[in-house]
């Protein structure tokens, strides 16, 4: 796929991927700022057991793209396809195409059994902003599942291309299995396009500031701090008013061989938008473990760039 688009900033050394990857792997420019060695290292060390790696950071501020790699490329991202579904949600209770409190039964709903909070749960049904909370904070498939089969596919679709998403889709819904006739993913899409939606929603500029708002709200409960997010030091369950003055929100996605997280981190001395996906072969713990600490390394070092 080549190699990285120039960043802004002096001409910048590239590091290479496996002969086997032939690709390059993200750089960025170090002068004036905390480098990103330690999460070169750690992607590099991926790319050579024959992942695949898209990276992308701007700085909210400057706009400065800090750190980029094969970010242009598509690909699975799972349950962080989600937010273009929230967004559509949001925008139609802000237009009233939607009610907030309308009922959706259980029962009516494709079921997923493998993972989730709602299946759990007593309440045979529930509004549709309390799906939406299900769907941001847990990625809760069965609440997804019945806001698209409320919301419906076209318009998900019309809302990616609204956005000027080109690299972005949500191919399904979530499924226990996925058989021949069915779409391979969930969703795919591209480093740079959700780092930008992301920096986009925190700069009020996806469909309107009370949209912008609410999705940030919503995203900012999200529970899964496990990845990058684990270098925050926030409480999974308590960050949406962090008493350090961070400000962080962000989604993740997760199935087999993939890992994708896209968010905002922001702290005293700046903020940025990220987004990482790692599609890996999920043979070993080992190799899963070494795709997670990739994430918890770039978190380290998005906590050095922002503090």
């Amino acid at each position: 796929m080549g190699a990285p688009e120039p960043l802004d900033g002096p001409p910048l050394a590239s590091l290479r991927r496996s002969q086997r990857a032939g690709r390059r792997l993200p750089r960025r420019a170090a002068e004036g700022r905390r480098s990103f060695t330690s999460t070169l290292r750690a992607l590099e060390q991926l790319a050579d057991a024959g992942a695949q790696v898209s990276v992308h950071v701007v700085d909210l501020d400057s706009h400065v793209h800090v750190l980029a790699g094969d970010d242009h490329v598509t690909m699975p991202v799972a349950g962080l396809g989600v937010v273009p579904l929230l967004i559509e949600v949001a925008a139609a209770f802000e237009s009233g195409a939607l009610d907030p409190l309308e009922i959706v039964d259980r029962s009516a709903v494709d079921s997923v059994s493998t993972s989730g909070v709602w299946r759990h749960l007593h309440a045979p049904a529930l509004p549709l902003e309390d799906l939406a909370v299900l769907a941001a904070t847990a990625g809760d498939p069965i609440a997804v599942n019945a806001l698209l089969t409320r919301v419906g596919h076209d318009r998900v679709r019309q809302r990616i291309e609204d956005l000027g998403l080109r690299r972005t889709a949500l191919l399904d819904r979530f499924r226990d299995e996925r058989g021949p006739d069915d779409a391979p993913q969930v969703a795919v899409g591209s480093a740079r396009e959700f780092a930008g939606l992301f920096s986009a929603l925190v700069n009020s500029q996806v469909v309107g500031a009370p949209v912008s708002a609410q999705v940030s709200e919503w995203l900012s409960l999200n529970q899964d701090l496990s990845l990058v997010a684990a270098s925050t030091g926030l409480d999974p369950f308590a960050h949406d008013h962090d008493a350090h003055g961070l400000l962080f929100i962000n989604k993740t996605g997760r199935d087999r061989g993939v890992r994708a997280e896209a968010g905002v981190l922001a702290g005293p001395r700046a903020g940025v938008a990220y987004s990482l996906i790692v599609c890996f072969d999920d043979l070993s713990i080992t190799h899963r473990l070494r795709a997670h600490d990739a994430f918890r390394v770039l978190g380290v070092e998005l906590m050095e760039y922002t503090h």
